[in-house]
């Protein structure tokens, strides 16, 4: 399930953005953080698994017909494609007439994402 950040989550969000090699810096991950809190079309989604924790973090940018996804950091037990594509599902969802469009770093898993759905 995908929920919209909300500052009680920023210990777990901060946590879960750390999976992101560029961030390991605490000053760098706190500043990705506030980028996300500061813009109006961008914000940060928090993925619980079935087991209802919290397993990933999703970036994404709002725009008129579509939605970047500029990050997608897992924990390391559900770092597979089907989580992924799972967290896609979810977003495509919540978004049902905007396309979902990836970054340099996130565009091979909506690649992947798109051929398993047509």
């Amino acid at each position: 399930m995908l929920l919209k950040y909300r500052s009680d989550y920023e210990k777990v969000a901060m946590g879960l953005l750390s999976f992101v090699p560029t961030l390991k810096q605490i000053d760098r991950l706190q500043a990705e953080l506030q980028w996300y809190q500061e813009g109006e079309h961008r914000q940060l989604l928090l993925w619980r698994d079935a087991n209802q924790d919290f397993s990933g973090i999703l970036g994404i940018e709002e725009r008129d017909d579509f939605v970047i996804v500029r990050l997608i950091a897992l924990t390391p037990s559900n770092r597979n494609t089907g989580q992924i594509n799972g967290i896609l599902d979810e977003l495509s969802d919540m978004y049902p007439d905007s396309r979902i469009m990836g970054t340099l770093n996130t565009t091979k898993y909506i690649a992947e994402w798109e051929q398993t759905h047509g």
